[in-house]
């Protein structure tokens, strides 16, 4: 039977719960145990599909389509175990659930109410699909004293005397501050935390602490003996140079040991942190540097685009290089006067990547005409590759008014709304007027590549599958005219419809992809397309 850790957060929030959770979950696979993380996230929204990337990040979309929270990129690129729909959860989904048997009259007349109801649904979520597991961490978002958290509390307190003794901990992820004018560490905001813990009755095992500074072992034994924990099992947590040095950190604190040690197991083998080694020499050593421009909307937050930044960054672990990004706003270019040669020169590569909505599209189109005539190596991803066809329609095809149907009436619908495409569960239709959530094209689908292109060459095969997120498409009808631009089509969807790859073989390197492959990417397993876009970019480096 698969043993639980559930991880909390106290004081304030954006600890590093998820990190800590992926950490951990290394730990224990690179000690020879199965792993698989889930996310319990308290917002009443049924996904984060419909939220802003400013309010929330990313959307993590996984093999079998589910718009998940961004912490299930660092579960999976820290183990390599790929996230399913089971994985996260909301209290929107939840609440959604019992509505929808309650209206069915799966309660035989009985009143619905928070408990039982609620809690054992939360309890369901958690107990499912972990026959084949040694362990299952739970991550509780929010902060402890939260009201809206309040259900998940109790469901895990529930599930921890469900589960017997030795089955099931409490990591409970906690803020130490340091007050610069006292010149001292302080644990008072722990201890309450803590206490707000134990009043909803959980207890931690273990207090893993993050703090700025050093934490003196007097520190320690204060915290431990108010907190009602072992010295041993208060783990300091400091700032690491990199999230990728934040596994073997941990373990030189001791977190893995005192985890088995509150399972009470003994014997375990040692951790294999090999590839973590290898990942963190990479980094701390490179051969080199280059510059990339992301041109987007959101790079007011960098979080919109996460599993971007850190695949361009395992792009320069592949090559031994340094990736220095340039968030470049696109609406900056559709400015009067707007030099945009100032602003790209300096970059090695341009990448345009996944966005929603008309505003910076102008800007984007023009960073692709930059990177076409200036024989710079180009990415474009999702609405990137759609840009991408609408600034070679606009300026190699002849076709002045091309545009998208996203943007509004168009007489030259380069890209339009998908209307229906070939799933597992059959053809997939949709109008114009069907909701937005969960009406995308979403999760892992197939493509085709051509023999000889530049992409089959990149991925060493001919069919390849990759996770995609988006309602419009480039049109195929527009196939021939762009192709004599010189825009090939080298990958298109198995039935021949949609458009999934453009690149330009004349071009140093371009190419455009309809999917999302940064989200497949990992420091051990650099995507193809990164590791070969920072390799053109390292060359375009010793031109300039």
């Amino acid at each position: 039977m698969a043993r639980y850790i559930f991880i909390t957060g106290g004081v304030v929030s954006s600890l590093g719960k998820g990190l800590m959770a992926a950490s951990l979950a290394a730990l224990l696979q690179a000690r020879g145990f199965r792993v698989r993380i889930r996310k319990f996230d308290p917002y009443l929204n049924v996904d984060p599909g419909t939220m802003s990337p400013y309010q929330h990040g990313e959307v993590y979309v996984t093999d079998d389509g589910a718009e998940t929270d961004l912490d299930l990129g660092h579960y999976e690129r820290f183990t390599g175990v790929s996230a399913r729909q089971s994985d996260n959860v909301t209290q929107g989904r939840v609440y959604q659930t019992i509505i929808q048997r309650e209206r069915r009259g799966d309660y035989l007349g009985a009143t619905v109410q928070v408990i039982p109801h609620v809690t054992d649904e939360i309890k369901a979520f958690a107990l499912a699909e972990s026959d084949d597991l040694d362990f299952v961490l739970c991550e509780i978002g929010g902060t402890v004293g939260d009201i809206e958290s309040l259900p998940f509390m109790e469901a895990i307190r529930q599930l921890h005397n469900d589960l017997g003794r030795s089955q099931s901990i409490f990591v409970h992820v906690t803020l130490v501050p340091y007050i610069a004018a006292a010149g001292e560490l302080k644990t008072k905001p722990t201890q309450h935390s803590v206490r707000e813990l134990t009043s909803l009755g959980i207890q931690p095992d273990i207090l893993l602490c993050r703090c700025e500074h050093p934490l003196p072992e007097s520190e320690r034994h204060k915290i431990a003996l108010f907190c009602n924990v072992r010295p041993e099992a208060v783990i300091p947590a400091l700032d690491a140079s990199s999230i990728y040095a934040v596994p073997t950190q941990y373990h030189a604190e001791g977190l893995d040991d005192e985890v088995l040690r509150a399972f009470g197991m003994e014997g375990a083998p040692e951790p294999k942190l090999d590839r973590w080694h290898d990942i963190m020499d990479r980094q701390q050593n490179p051969e080199g540097e280059v510059t990339i421009g992301v041109v987007g909307k959101y790079v007011g937050l960098p979080d919109a685009y996460k599993s971007l930044h850190e695949a361009l960054h395992h792009g320069g672990f592949a090559n031994r290089v340094k990736v220095n990004i340039k968030w470049i706003d696109a609406e900056l270019f559709e400015e009067e006067g707007a030099d945009i040669a100032a602003r790209l020169e300096p970059m090695h590569g341009i990448l345009v990547p996944g966005g929603f909505g008309v505003r910076g599209s102008e800007g984007k189109i023009a960073s692709v005409k930059f990177a076409r005539e200036r024989n710079v190596p180009f990415f474009g991803i999702c609405l990137g590759m759609q840009m991408a066809c609408i600034e070679g329609a606009r300026n190699t095809a002849g076709i002045d008014n091309a545009s998208t149907t996203e943007f509004g009436e168009t007489s030259e619908p380069v890209v339009g709304l998908i209307t229906e495409w070939m799933s597992k569960e059959g053809l997939q239709k949709r109008t114009a007027e069907t909701d937005l959530g969960g009406t995308m094209r979403l999760g892992a689908y197939p493509a085709k590549l051509t023999g000889n292109s530049v992409v089959s060459g990149i991925y060493g095969a001919s069919e390849i599958s990759e996770r995609h997120r988006h309602r419009y498409e480039v049109n195929a009808g527009y196939r021939e005219p762009l192709e004599k631009g010189g825009l090939i089509f080298s990958g298109m969807s198995p039935d021949g419809m949609l458009p999934e790859i453009v690149e330009r073989p004349d071009h140093s390197w371009f190419v455009g992809v309809q999917f999302h492959p940064e989200l497949k990417s990992k420091p051990f397993d650099p995507h193809p397309l990164f590791a070969s876009f920072i390799e053109a970019a390292v060359k375009q480096s010793r031109l300039v």
